[in-house]
């Protein structure tokens, strides 16, 4: 594709550039408007300067991901408040023989987690519980708040529902889920099998407790403690006034046997006995473990349905609406804590993405590229790799695959149309692990290093400078050794 007019590629460059400058840094200092406002105000730039009609504009929105991403988020709200997250934790903080244990099943646990739930999910869920256990065990944050992150975007590679670029991927490619996941998984546990070797070696003297004054002057944390931690999202919704009875499903909303004695209603001026009050306490406690049974059935069966190659986007939107019936409360407080913002930030993203492409600068890259970049070849798949590193740190993870994504695997089905798919699979592969090389890679890095900044009783600050000392190399290692397993 040839360049479009002088003009077009001018003002499409500048519009994409804002975009990208407000999407890698948030809060710069003459327009701290955030990533959101900044894809809004990139797409619409777009339309200003005529690089995109605004036909174009609407027309370049996809609506599957949206709807994929939207169910998604519904999902993991009820998963959540049915205590999901609870007993994940519980398996990193039952029997841990110290340390190397714990740093081994914190990578295993959110790996895990974000192959199910995304990996911004399962950052923002666990970061604090995770500060609280390095605490109780008198170990160094720095270690398993890297671990957590390094992890979760790995683990996030071997579904189409991990992370945002993988939906974008599993919905452009039409790759089945069943067909993504075998393609993917492989690589995926060797890549987390790796990273926990690097972590142990890395920190392996850290993560021997030791006595010293300093911790001696820091709250214990004690087992109760820990395991009465709540695992509550980062953004909560709030109720109002008007709002009705809470639902079972939150353990916020629990009622405490005090409070159901104080307000036992009177019959002929005499209180119920506490038999009764036992009484309405069980029935409570049995609707609630009901309620979350059917989460977790719904959930599963969202999995089936998934491998069995059903729609992806209206599969995870039947299940969200089911769990919203089945609650049989007010869907408002659950629909309140949906991330609107990413939805809206991907609309303007994918404006802004699409006019960009209009100049004919990425087409132009690429066939610059292209013939280094062969899959078919061992030293095309590595050039390839390093270019996908080098943008998804650049321009970010999502903005890199709707950049590439179908110029790649138009690219590898001329070789081959079998290469096709694996060229889809290595994209998702390498552009989620390319979250882990610097802080800025990957959200959930930044969501990790938020949490872990701003909690109140555990807060730890990690740097910039020391995440990239430990995911440049592990990124690399990474790759390389994944790169061979993934089957198209």
């Amino acid at each position: 594709m040839a360049l479009a007019s002088v003009p077009v590629v001018v003002l499409g460059s500048i519009a994409f550039a804002i975009f990208w400058m407000l999407a890698v840094f948030p809060a710069v200092p003459f327009l701290p408007i955030g990533r959101t406002a900044g894809s809004l105000l990139g797409g619409m730039l777009m339309i200003i300067f005529r690089v995109v009609s605004p036909e174009q504009a609407y027309a370049s929105i996809d609506l599957p991901i949206l709807g994929l991403l939207f169910g998604t988020m519904v999902v993991s709200i009820y998963l959540e408040r049915a205590q999901m997250f609870k007993y994940l934790g519980r398996l990193l903080s039952w029997k841990s023989k110290g340390g190397r244990d714990l740093l081994c099943r914190v990578c295993l646990v959110s790996a895990l987690a974000s192959a199910l739930f995304t990996n911004d999910t399962t950052c923002i869920v666990l970061t604090e519980f995770v500060l609280k256990l390095a605490r109780q065990h008198k170990l160094p944050a720095k270690p398993f708040l890297l671990a957590l992150a390094s992890s979760a975007n790995i683990g996030s590679s071997a579904t189409p529902i991990g992370n945002p670029q993988n939906l974008v991927i599993a919905v452009q490619s039409k790759i089945s889920f069943v067909r993504f996941f075998v393609g993917v998984v492989p690589a995926m546990l060797l890549g987390v099998a790796v990273n926990v070797v690097f972590l142990l070696c890395m920190f392996w003297r850290q993560l021997s407790p030791k006595e010293d004054e300093d911790q001696a002057k820091e709250d214990v944390v004690t087992e109760t403690e820990v395991n009465s931690h709540t695992f509550s999202p980062a953004r909560m919704s709030h109720p109002s006034p008007l709002q009705p009875n809470p639902s079972p499903l939150n353990p916020q909303h629990m009622i405490p046997v005090n409070d159901v004695e104080k307000n036992t209603p009177c019959r002929n001026g005499v209180k119920q006995s506490c038999s009764q009050v036992s009484d309405m306490r069980r029935c409570l406690t049995k609707k609630e473990r009901f309620l979350k049974g059917l989460v977790y059935i719904v959930s599963v069966g969202m999995l089936i349905a998934l491998l069995m190659g059903l729609n992806m986007s209206w599969t995870a939107i039947t299940a969200a609406l089911i769990l919203v019936v089945i609650d049989f409360k007010d869907a408002g407080p659950c629909l309140d804590k949906v991330s609107y913002s990413l939805l809206v930030f991907f609309c303007g993203m994918f404006i802004t993405v699409d006019g960009f492409n209009i100049t004919g600068i990425p087409s132009a890259f690429w066939e610059f590229m292209e013939p280094y970049s062969r899959i078919n070849h061992a030293s095309g798949v590595a050039v390839l790799a390093v270019v996908i590193l080098l943008l998804s740190n650049l321009a970010s993870n999502v903005p890199t695959v709707l950049l590439l994504g179908a110029q790649v695997a138009k690219s590898a089905a001329a070789v081959s149309p079998d290469y096709e798919t694996r060229a889809w699979l290595i994209l998702a592969f390498v552009s989620t692990v390319a979250g882990n090389l610097s802080l800025l890679g990957s959200a959930a890095n930044l969501i990790v290093c938020e949490q872990a900044r701003r909690s109140e009783l555990y807060g730890y600050t990690l740097s910039f400078w020391a995440h990239i000392v430990f995911g440049l190399p592990s990124t690399l290692i990474v790759t390389a050794i994944g790169l061979p397993l993934i089957k198209g």
